[in-house]
């Protein structure tokens, strides 16, 4: 049994595997229409979430399934213990994907669970935003290996996400993140990507987007926060600090790079609305694109690819 917390047990081959079954799943939706016939897949959310739950919950009826969306606050989980109730939860269903505020719960849950446990994203990682990505930079660049992607903003779970599956693929990722968000701090990740020789880090933003195959960005202030009063400063200092970094025209002057944003956009902060407008956006297609690599993830988690 295998689970998607994040890529550390995973093979370079393997991740390339389900980026490509992704863009088959795209091609050729009727292939698998029944693949997943009878199978249950609940979907437990802490977090608020507009593309994941919507990709994963159709992705299951379109390959036949069925998809339970489970509230977080209207259950026990918010009162018992997590690995208690997964081990409940796992004997009734075939998958789990869970959305949480903490890894530290994600795994308590995926240990404790019978079934396979997808990461729907939570304060360290983000894998299926990952493969979502590279799949649409592979759809419009015909290859990943060899590729230049620049991530510029806060480094987060999106961040070491795509540290992860970009140098697992060849591909050399830039990082330009003049913050860290603590909890989103992995050294043991960071270690491993330098050896790879793909990983690198910058605060010269002109200079990284330059020859730039992919330039992404994504929020400052973690969605949660952006509009909680009590983040209003902390917000105001990232805000000053990381201004410099948006994605604009001037940044982008010359380039022809892809242009990404994992959603939500806080247009006129780290991307301005031009450039999500802009002809080498591929905003809307990347997040598109989370459906079909939801349903990759889900055929060869059960086993059917």
């Amino acid at each position: 049994m295998r689970h998607l917390v994040n890529f550390k047990d995973w093979a370079p081959q393997e991740v390339g595997f389900l980026i490509g079954k992704a863009i088959e799943a795209k091609k050729e939706p009727a292939k698998y229409r029944t693949a997943l016939e009878d199978k249950s897949l609940a979907m437990i959310f802490q977090k608020t979430s507009t593309r994941t739950r919507v990709s994963f919950e159709v992705a299951m009826t379109q390959l036949g399934g069925h998809a339970l969306y489970i509230d977080w606050l209207t259950t026990q989980f918010k009162l018992a213990d997590i690995g208690d109730e997964a081990r409940y939860l796992s004997r009734n269903v075939d998958c789990i994907v869970a959305r949480l505020k903490r890894n530290v719960d994600l795994v308590k849950m995926a240990s404790a669970s019978r079934v396979p446990v997808i990461n729907g994203c939570d304060d360290m990682y983000h894998p299926c935003q990952a493969i979502a990505d590279l799949m649409t930079v592979k759809e419009h660049r015909g290859e990943l290996k060899g590729l230049k992607l620049v991530y510029i903003g806060v480094h987060n779970n999106v961040c070491n996400s795509l540290i992860e599956a970009c140098t697992m693929t060849g591909m050399h990722i830039v990082v330009v993140t003049p913050i860290m968000h603590e909890p989103a701090q992995d050294l043991e990740l960071l270690e491993k990507a330098k050896k790879t020789g793909l990983y690198h880090s910058t605060l010269d933003v002109k200079a990284a987007v330059k020859d730039a195959d992919v330039v992404y960005t994504d929020t400052w202030v973690d969605m949660e926060l952006f509009l909680d009063p009590k983040f209003k400063e902390e917000k105001e200092k990232r805000v000053k600090l990381m201004m410099p970094y948006q994605i604009n025209s001037k940044l982008m002057e010359g380039s022809d790079a892809l242009i990404m944003h994992d959603m939500p956009i806080h247009r006129s902060y780290e991307i301005s609305g031009e450039m999500v407008e802009a002809s080498n956006s591929v905003i809307y297609e990347q997040a598109e694109n989370r459906l079909h690599s939801e349903k990759a993830i889900l055929l060869k988690l059960l086993n059917k690819i």
